[in-house]
């Protein structure tokens, strides 16, 4: 199974991606409103102790979770030289300015990117992008156009990465741009972007032959509903964005973001 691809067999992905999209946004919102360490800290320690259940295998859990686990230290790393000083100094050179202020605003970026995008992984690995357009266009009543124009587009980033593969093993084979990297990218990206208008025109005008986008109610082959689970899973996620905002606001340390 590729890596970019979800796993159907995990647990979470028998949940409607409503509810899963749903159970997301409290734990995100809570994390946005405020910078500290504490509430994103009991945000990532309940993800963290909620994983488990979520039944994704763990190398294809690190595979997708490295690069941003590698943002995120990058991040905390530069806010501990070049974050606001505030508090006690422990070192400073030039604009590198290292005091208590810093090393908590990157503790606090560190749990935060962390917090954000576990639950956002665990939602893309078990969401098929079709069930995730049947409940948005059945649920929550977005305009079929855009669900399924954005479906379609969605369907063919796969087809562009075999298509950049193909055009480099042919280019490659005819000796075509051997030397300078500059030029081989420019001249490989310009034809991909003439392969991806003629498939998009292709792709148009057989939806439109198909009658998507014609006035009147449509049908659907695949009717969404959410269950009782469903609620209880969104349910757990406001329980943990609460919890982490009353634990920081307990000790002192909720700081709304536009206070900063």
């Amino acid at each position: 199974m590729s890596v970019l691809a979800p796993d159907p067999a995990a647990r979470v992905a028998s949940f409607n991606p409503v509810a899963k999209l749903l159970a997301t946004l409290p734990l995100t919102v809570t994390l946005l409103l405020s910078i500290d360490p504490v509430s994103a800290g009991v945000t990532l320690a309940g993800v963290l102790v909620l994983m488990p259940f979520a039944g994704l295998p763990a190398r294809m859990l690190w595979l997708r979770a490295w690069p941003l686990l590698l943002a995120a230290v990058i991040a905390s790393a530069a806010t501990v030289l070049y974050g606001r000083p505030s508090g006690q100094t422990y070192a400073q050179w030039g604009l590198v300015h290292i005091s208590d202020g810093s090393l908590q605003l990157a503790l606090a970026i560190l749990l935060r990117v962390l917090a954000i995008s576990l639950p956002a992984i665990v939602l893309l690995s078990t969401t098929d992008p079709t069930d995730l357009a049947d409940g948005l266009s059945q649920l929550l009543r977005l305009p079929s156009r855009f669900v399924l124009g954005a479906l379609a587009g969605l369907r063919l980033v796969g087809l562009l990465v075999d298509d950049w593969r193909e055009l480099s093993l042919a280019r490659r084979a005819r000796g075509v741009a051997d030397s300078g990297r500059i030029r081989r990218f420019l001249g490989q990206a310009f034809a991909l972007f003439v392969l991806a208008i003629r498939r998009g025109t292709k792709l148009a005008t057989a939806m439109e032959a198909r009658g998507f986008g014609a006035p009147g109610a449509r049908s659907w082959a695949r009717p969404s509903r959410l269950r009782p689970r469903d609620a209880v899973l969104v349910a757990i996620a406001v329980v943990v964005a609460a919890a982490s905002i009353t634990i920081a606001v307990a000790v002192g340390s909720w700081t709304f973001v536009w206070t900063l």
